[in-house]
This record gives C-alpha cells, sequence and structure tokens, in this order.
C-alpha cells in the first residue's frame, strides 16, 4: 500500500487525526501513518506499517480506518505494560514528585 490517507480524490478528511503523535524532549513528533487500499472483492484495508502486525479490514474506508486506529492504541497500550514503549511515547506522561 501506499500514500497516506488517499482516495480516488485526493486527501481524505477525518474528524479525528489519523496518527498518533507525542513530542519528544528534542520536539519531534511520532507519525503514526495510516495507509489504505480497496481490495478486489471491495472491502476496504488500512495498515500502519510503523507497528507490525497493525492491519485491520472494513467493508469502509472509514471503519478500516477506525480499526487500525483502535488496534494500534491497543498494541502500544500492550507495550506500555511491558516497559516496551518508544522513546517518543514516554515523554508523554510525566510522574509528579
Amino acid at each position: 500500500m501506499h500514500g497516506k490517507l488517499e482516495t480516488e480524490t485526493g486527501l481524505r478528511e477525518h474528524p479525528f487525526k489519523p496518527c498518533v503523535s507525542a513530542a519528544n524532549a528534542d520536539n519531534h513528533l511520532m507519525n503514526l501513518a495510516i495507509e489504505t487500499e480497496q481490495e478486489t472483492d471491495g472491502r476496504w484495508i488500512a495498515e500502519i506499517a510503523q507497528i507490525p502486525g497493525a492491519l485491520a479490514y472494513g467493508a469502509t474506508r472509514d471503519e478500516a480506518i477506525s480499526r487500525v486506529e483502535a488496534l494500534a492504541l491497543r498494541v502500544l497500550a500492550d507495550r506500555l505494560e511491558l516497559g516496551e514503549m518508544p522513546p517518543q511515547l514516554e515523554e508523554i506522561f510525566s510522574i509528579a514528585v
């Protein structure tokens, strides 16, 4: 799959930001780009290449995007619990002293 959120008519508007972003100490953003493609059987597939296995199908493009966003959040939550968070996302939280 190639391109970021492109349709036959170009860039797609999404009611929510179509990526997960977090600033690190250097103010760099982690951007999880969602790529979509319509299968020959009519289903849509959405994928976040930066997260291995983050792939979801939907009857519509919006459904596939929603499913892959939810899956990505679950994967990131699991990584956080296991202590495997990428440094860019560790900067989201601060511990009050």
